[in-house]
């Protein structure tokens, strides 16, 4: 009773006008972003940081803009897989299987609309899992010390290669730069500048925000310079939607496929690191091998479409349990989102829940609202949405890059920040095109502090003895944790990486075909 107290004080936040519009303004623009190839919710939700802060916006309205940009973009991500075969990030690349499939045979409206409803019924479920299983975690945390914390953050950066990680070497490599990112500045115990190089600006630290803004943003703009200047323009061809909404009994159909795959990507979602692009894998894979006895899965079966829809929302859900209890995100842009609390002055984990539930039950309420708002939008606003693919790059990324610097410069009014993330947005562009992860860098970034904090402050109680780390069952379980999320990638990824790549030239076929 007390949590749907709470709830219903975050229905009271959240059903203000200015909440409702922001909601409504950031599903839109989150739809839109990812529909686009290649954005997706990670780069929608950090090209938009800028803005929110530009508006002066509180955490509670900072934060509802920014998570239906984050549930919009995870909504988007199938209209340009369904409709060109092309994913808009990689969730939706699951979606393509079948859903280009029924585009091709005419049924384009009906794969865009039970996606949607696919899309709702997961991320609604994700949002009822985040409320039960919150509050459980923050009475767990509240049994760690430095120790524990310690152990913790290392189990968020052994495990953000996923079972899907390409390659876990430059996953290491990218969190061991994002660590050492985080050192720069003054040190807080000894007052000893660290790596600045003489540059009082760098006093202080590297602004995570124009980091994640140079990184993510502005390399995309720096890659369709590179590749992708006249991809839009190729591709941006009338689509033919067909059929706006699927028959009842095809709903009635595909139901127990979202519920068991919602399930399925919830708990992918709240793994540290697994993220919705293994909530969809895992979910299409698990649905074909339990349902696919005529072997229609590929071919443009529907449950194919709802099955990773309704995974991939549900973990982008998923994501969010550990980073508002724990402070760990489960996810890229979970990870981009707690760069934002920390901004706000707002540190996430156990202590959230009391010293400020406003902020926590707001956001709750919000994603409620947000979930019923992308389902209405997203089935009558489907011809509207596709017109977004048609926009091409030499106006769209000209717009992505002006957010960034007039966004940045009015948080930090400081040319010296616009330099630092022009830097960032160079070195994202090079460590893109060597296949080098950039979220392990911003995690590494956000966590770093706070992980040489609680390593210091461990060894300081038990006056230098490091076997503190491991001394208790908490810890332990954790280390343990830790080294298979890190060793597993590593004995099963070439399976995986076999199967994606199967997948990929599949997908390649059909576009030619």
């Amino acid at each position: 009773m007390e949590t749907l107290g709470s709830l219903a004080d975050g229905f009271v936040i959240a059903l203000t006008w200015q909440n409702l519009l922001l909601a409504l303004l950031g599903c839109f623009l989150g739809t839109m972003m990812g529909a686009l190839p290649g954005l997706g919710p990670s780069n929608g939700v950090a090209i938009l940081i800028p803005l929110a802060f530009t508006l002066g916006l509180g955490a509670t309205p900072a934060l509802i803009l920014l998570t239906s940009v984050y549930y919009g973009a995870m909504y988007g991500g199938r209209i340009s897989s369904i409709l060109l075969n092309i994913p808009g990030d990689e969730p939706a690349m699951m979606t393509c299987l079948d859903g280009y499939p029924m585009a091709k045979a005419g049924r384009a409206g009906e794969a865009l609309a039970l996606s949607g409803i696919a899309s709702f019924v997961g991320a609604f479920l994700a949002t009822w899992g985040l409320i039960l299983l919150a509050p459980q975690l923050v009475k767990i945390a509240l049994l760690f010390g430095p120790a524990e914390y310690f152990a913790l953050f290392t189990l968020a950066f052994a495990t953000l290669g996923g079972v899907a990680s390409t390659n876990q070497a430059k996953t290491a490599i990218a969190a061991a730069l994002g660590i050492g990112l985080a050192t720069v500045g003054v040190d807080t115990q000894t007052g000893v500048p660290r790596f600045t190089f003489g540059e009082v600006h760098l006093y202080d630290g590297i602004d995570f925000l124009v980091a994640i803004v140079g990184l993510f943003a502005l390399s995309e703009v720096f890659l369709f310079l590179e590749h992708r200047h006249g991809d839009a323009d190729a591709a941006g061809h009338k689509v033919s939607v067909g059929r706006m909404m699927p028959s009842w009994s095809l709903i009635k159909y595909c139901t127990p496929t979202m519920l068991r795959t919602s399930f399925l990507g919830f708990i992918a979602g709240v793994l540290p690191g697994a993220g919705a692009s293994l909530g969809s894998f895992i979910s299409y894979t698990m649905e074909k091998k339990l349902v696919d006895k005529d072997g229609t899965f590929g071919t443009g079966d529907p449950r194919g479409v709802a099955a990773p829809e309704a995974g991939n929302n549900a973990a982008a859900g998923g994501a969010l349990v550990p980073m508002l209890a724990l402070g760990v995100p489960g996810s890229g842009t979970t990870a981009v989102l707690l760069a934002v609390l920390l901004a706000l002055n707002i540190t996430p984990g156990p202590l959230l829940f009391t010293q400020q539930p406003d902020v926590v039950w707001g956001l709750i309420a919000a994603l409620f609202i947000a979930n019923f708002m992308l389902l209405a939008m997203n089935i009558p606003m489907i011809g509207l949405f596709t017109r977004v693919l048609l926009i091409p790059p030499r106006i769209l990324m000209p717009i992505v890059a002006m957010v960034s610097f007039v966004g940045i410069y009015g948080i930090s009014g400081s040319s010296f920040d616009l330099l630092v993330m022009i830097g960032f947005g160079v070195m994202g562009w090079i460590l893109r095109k060597l296949d080098i992860p950039l979220v392990p860098i911003i995690l590494g970034t956000l966590l770093g502090n706070s992980m040489e904090n609680n390593l210091r402050r461990a060894i300081t109680i038990d006056n230098g003895n490091w076997w503190t780390l491991v001394d208790s069952p908490l810890s332990l379980t954790l280390w343990a944790l830790a080294i298979i999320g890190f060793v597993l990638p590593i004995i099963f990824g070439r399976v995986l990486k076999a199967r994606m790549k199967h997948m990929k030239r599949d997908e390649e076929g059909s576009t030619i075909d």
